[in-house]
């Protein structure tokens, strides 16, 4: 008996030690220096897993390593475990109050993370240590406009500028949020088509009145045409109703007197934010003519930095079968959604998107062949209130009752916006 309880006591002692020497196997032992560097590198080579293995095994032996946790945190956040990095930051913060990169860092993360009035209150106690910081209080502005006080913001901003009136970003934070809350604009356009042949030149002119309201943007637009030596005018109206976050519609009616337009057009659209910066959507247009005419589109779009990159195809039933034509976008955003150069290439024929229409029964005529590339540049002034634009483009068409044959339309626009309060 007494033999077997010796057995056991000494075969829990094995197996403790061999448990405290595992214990001891998995612990860091190395040049926590060098692993961070190496980590850093896996990092910013997209091999995030495996720098957080090695920042979490440099921390079993090296729990303060501040950087270390700091870069941890940081990791986790670019992938959007906000949480996880919450947790790490304020590890760092309790320890040490007096590194603002830590400090802004962790403010982000709650930005990133949707939680603007986190922000605020953590802004708030870095500020007590380093008051007045222009850095600290530009990310506390950015809090206030994402909690809906764009009026707060500026506030902030201000005080930035008056510490130092020649901080440029703060400049043009503050230009942007005068234009945000500039929630009316008025706008005109101008635009002719040259024609390779058949033709004279088209003219094209539009008045615009546009209201930013809680609901969404509504925009009335007058459109004046001067073709086939005739003149016409259109009468539109543009909703973008927010229906939920990353939701939101567009609606669109016009109508006219004359041939130069539809009689009656008509459209809806819904819109939805996806993961990863993408966006699809799906819709239809009508055009009234003579008869009707139904266009079938959506697209899937894709934001990456300042890149805006995008596809629409067009569907129109006719009497000749179902006509495909497409649209691929490209933009490249500078300051804002209003500074970018554009470029975009169309193929087939859609009524949506070529202005060339006569007075017949446009579903005719959705076979035809097209090809078109624009070029536009759009540009804004240093205060954000003024806006201009200007579009090239070129376009090889079939003709309409000459089938079989093509021409080219050299376009031309140009426009300009002004947003008041």
């Amino acid at each position: 008996m007494m033999a077997k309880i010796i057995i056991k006591l000494t075969f829990m002692v094995v197996l403790f030690g061999s448990f405290q020497v595992s214990g001891q196997e998995i612990k860091f032992d190395g040049d926590p220096d060098a692993s961070f560097e190496n980590a850093r590198n896996l990092a910013f080579n997209l091999k995030r897993k495996q720098a957080q293995d090695t920042l979490l095994f440099i921390l079993t032996k090296y729990p303060d390593y501040h950087d270390v946790r700091s870069f941890l945190a940081t990791t986790y956040s670019w992938d959007g475990e906000y949480k996880k990095a919450r947790k790490e930051f304020n590890y760092v913060l309790e320890k040490d109050k007096e590194n603002k990169t830590i400090w802004m860092a962790a403010i982000k993360n709650e930005l990133w993370g949707d939680l603007p009035y986190a922000a605020i209150e953590m802004t708030n106690n870095a500020l007590k240590t380093f008051p007045n910081d222009s850095e600290l209080l530009l990310l506390k502005a950015s809090a206030e406009e994402n909690t809906n006080n764009p009026l707060e913001a500026l506030s902030t901003i201000q005080l930035v500028l008056d510490q130092n009136p020649d901080d440029q970003k703060a400049k043009d934070y503050k230009a942007t949020l005068n234009n945000g809350l500039s929630r009316n604009a008025i706008g005109i356009t101008s635009s002719v088509d040259i024609y390779s042949d058949v033709f004279d030149p088209m003219q094209y002119y539009a008045l615009t009145y546009r209201r930013q309201t809680k609901y969404g943007s509504i925009i009335g637009r007058v459109n004046f045409n001067r073709r086939f030596n005739e003149n016409g005018l259109q009468y539109e109206v543009d909703l973008y109703p927010k229906i939920a976050k990353g939701l939101y519609a567009y609606v669109n009616v016009g109508i006219a007197n004359t041939f130069l337009f539809p009689d009656i057009k008509y459209g809806a659209e819904l819109f939805k934010s996806l993961p990863k910066s993408f966006e699809v959507s799906l819709g239809f247009r009508t055009l009234k003519y003579s008869t009707t005419t139904n266009i079938y589109t959506g697209s899937i779009g894709w934001y990456t930095g300042n890149s805006y990159l995008s596809f629409r195809p067009y569907f129109t039933p006719g009497e000749t079968g179902i006509s495909k034509s497409g649209t691929l976008t490209y933009r490249k955003y500078r300051s804002d959604a209003d500074n970018y150069l554009g470029v975009a290439v169309s193929v087939g024929f859609s009524p949506e998107i070529n202005q060339f229409n006569i007075n017949e029964n446009a579903s005719k005529f959705v076979d035809l062949e097209s090809q078109r590339i624009n070029l536009g540049y759009y540009f804004t002034s240093a205060n954000k209130q003024n806006a201009w634009g200007a579009q090239f483009a070129v376009s090889h068409q079939e003709i309409i009752f000459d089938q079989g044959n093509f021409f080219w339309i050299y376009s031309l626009a140009v426009s300009w916006d002004l947003k008041f309060k």
